[in-house]
């Protein structure tokens, strides 16, 4: 080929590859004025160019369920609709309903976990009823999460506390009338249960109750807030753990407000802040109905004598079966109980509808597993022995017909001895009017503790001078708030008290090492005589069970102090709980101070130890030792260093009434 010929093929393929070009780009030009016009008639028809990838509704597939879950707005008296969960297990026919009454979110009570299995959704509490079959229900109390309404903090029931028609009782009534209406995979019958602030409810429900409760089941139930329970301690002011409490509860509906904080140590958060009046202001809980109330009514006013659930239903009629369930170890509602068992006791004397449980457990662990607390174990997982055992055959009873299970009166665990006992009354022992006579153990001078009387001595008191600049913490440092994740609150009334011995303005009275062993069953009650120079004082007793110094199957136990009972008492409260008055100074008083229930059994080689001090903060408040009218709002000048004395003479002998019972009585 010559070059003539190749510059023509040349100049034939530069045109062919510039047409193919041009077409190219006259073909993406019009392309884009049709993505163009595509794209604005789809403007105008309001059409989006991406679809969601989220359906409107998305029906889930729950064939491999072996429940049913409804959810339903329940209508009460007044027309308030309260969110209900009912959960029915596939096929169920004729089956007993379980309800529990919560403040506590029920939507989340019913998601323990994400399973098909109704055993893995709901609370443990349940796991025996879900075994034998139960329709669960959980139910919003009116003025939480998804219920209508407005929230009152432990509505009060109808009366001069609550002048509306509506309380806990008459919304259970309500509840259950239309649940035997409306589930029809249900035998018509209805029990409640629940612990703690669920407690609470349970117990309301047993007030003028609906045909188709047949039974009853409360866990550490909140009884009295002044007393013993939650809120108060025999006046004194239960603040790190209520102040939390009461903001997260009653901020918002749902709980969407939280207690901040910016200290690890509560001990130095509450010290730096002064007063309980000064650090709830610090977060504006003078909005806050509930804290108002409180904070006007420290003494025990008509406030909380009106409300005191024990009291309340001493005057009602006993109608449902019920078995009160209380752990020797609550750390939060541990007066309950026992209290509302001796409330009711006397209207049941065959012992056929009022059942008490006392077990080795903290708040909340009998309702979950019950292997130990901290160092102190158990025999067994105590708890879910008890669930399985005791309570599920008492609800099938009067449930499902079942045979009468021989449930016993009075069921305690006796710690120390790893063991549980049928009783047909309790306390076993006391002063009088027991099975056994209590005895008397005496503080004596030297830091000596014994059952023989004081004689005469040169050292009439022993004392220690009371700071609230510096008050004992309550368990070793530093104190994490109740519900941190790393918190141990659930083991502190277990703790071991060695941080507290060490200090100079804690006394200390002990045995020596025991020889037999020596067991108690009931309610000791402090009596002591004490003198202050201020004008008000705190009297914290702690009864404590001093391991050997050497336990070698157990190191840790070696000189465990093991805190068995406590309690505190604010002084101004000596005469009447509800006419405080300044306490003279340097006069010596008597003061009786009743302490949590015990069922133990102090082994050869331990002794027993009791402990006095003036402060136990930041779990309750500092009192100034200065008399105020109102201690929630004391001034950084009324807080004053005062003397404290305690006595042991003849004359003011100072003891523990311990409720010590004979051998080894069944």
């Amino acid at each position: 080929m010559d070059n003539k010929g190749q510059r023509l093929k040349e100049t034939g393929a530069e045109k062919t590859g510039l047409g193919i070009l041009r077409r190219f780009v006259t073909c993406a030009a019009l392309a884009a004025v049709c993505f163009t016009l595509t794209l604005d008639d789809a403007r105008a028809d309001g059409a989006t160019n991406l679809p969601s990838d989220t359906p409107k509704t998305f029906q889930s597939r729950t064939n491999e369920f072996d429940y049913v879950k409804r959810e339903e707005m329940v209508p009460m008296r007044d027309g308030v609709k309260l969110k209900t969960f009912i959960l029915i297990p596939k096929g169920a026919t004729r089956a007993p309903m379980l309800l529990t009454r919560t403040p506590y979110n029920s939507s989340g009570r019913v998601s323990r976990s994400e399973s098909p299995h109704l055993a893995a959704v709901v609370p443990q509490m349940d796991d025996t009823a879900v075994a034998a079959g139960y329709i669960i229900v959980f139910q919003d109390v009116r003025g939480k999460y998804g219920s209508e309404g407005d929230y009152v903090m432990t509505r009060p029931l109808k009366g001069p506390l609550n002048p509306t028609e509506v309380d806990h009782a008459t919304d259970t009534y309500d509840t259950v009338d239309w649940l035997v209406k409306h589930v029809p995979e249900s035998n018509g019958r209805v029990g409640t249960i629940g612990g703690s602030y669920d407690g609470y409810t349970t117990v309301m429900s047993t007030v003028h109750p609906h045909p188709a409760l047949k039974v009853a089941v409360p866990f550490s139930p909140m009884v009295d807030g002044w007393i013993g329970d939650d809120w108060f301690h025999n006046g004194a002011f239960r603040q790190d753990g209520s102040l939390d409490y009461i903001y997260n509860q009653e901020a918002t509906h749902k709980g969407d407000e939280k207690w901040w904080s910016g200290n690890r140590d509560t001990y130095d958060e509450f010290l730096r802040a002064g007063s309980v009046g000064a650090m709830a202001a610090s977060r504006g809980l003078e909005q806050l109905g509930f804290w108002r109330a409180i904070a006007e009514h420290t003494a025990y006013d008509h406030f909380w004598q009106d409300q005191a659930v024990d009291k309340l239903l001493a005057k009602e009629p006993l109608v449902v079966p019920t078995m009160i369930v209380s752990g020797l170890f609550d750390q939060e509602d541990i007066y309950g109980g026992p209290a509302l068992y001796k409330a009711l006791a006397g209207k049941d004397p065959k012992g056929e509808k009022v059942h008490l449980v006392l077990g080795p457990w903290n708040h909340g662990q009998g309702r979950r597993e019950g292997r130990g607390i901290g160092e102190i174990q158990f025999e067994g997982d105590t708890a879910t022995w008890f669930r399985r055992t005791v309570m599920q055959p008492f609800l099938d009873h009067y449930l499902k017909d079942a045979p009468n299970p021989d449930t016993p009166r009075v069921l305690v665990y006796e710690t120390g001895a790893d063991e549980w006992h049928r009783y047909d009354a309790w306390p076993r022992a006391c002063a009088e009017g027991c099975p056994d006579r209590g005895s008397n153990l005496f503080l004596l001078s030297g830091g000596r503790l014994g059952f023989e009387q004081p004689g005469v001595s040169k050292n009439e008191f022993d004392e220690y001078v009371s700071d609230p600049a510096k008050p004992v913490p309550y368990r070793q440092r530093p104190t994490l708030p109740a519900y941190a994740p790393d918190s141990t609150w659930g083991e502190w009334l277990v703790d071991d008290q060695r941080h507290a011995a060490c200090r100079p303005d804690v006394l200390v009275y002990e045995t020596e090492p025991l020889k037999e062993p020596l067991r108690v069953a009931g309610e000791p009650i402090a009596r002591f005589f004490a003198s202050t120079s201020g004008s008000d004082a705190d009297w914290v007793v702690k009864i404590i069970d001093v391991w050997p110094d050497e336990v070698p199957n157990h190191p840790k136990l070696g000189g465990y102090q093991q805190m068995l009972s406590a309690d505190i008492l604010r002084g101004r409260y000596w005469h009447d709980p509800a006419n405080p008055q300044p306490i003279e100074p340097g006069k010596v008083l008597p003061y009786r101070l009743r302490l949590p229930n015990v069922c133990h059994r102090f082994l050869p080689g331990h002794r027993i130890m009791v402990q006095i001090q003036s402060s136990w903060f930041p779990l309750y408040d500092r009192n100034p030792q200065t008399y105020v009218p109102n201690i929630m709002f004391a001034k950084p000048e009324s807080y004053v260093k005062a003397t404290q004395r305690i006595w042991h003479t003849p004359q003011n002998a100072s003891l523990i009434e311990l409720p010590v019972i004979a051998g080894d009585a069944k």
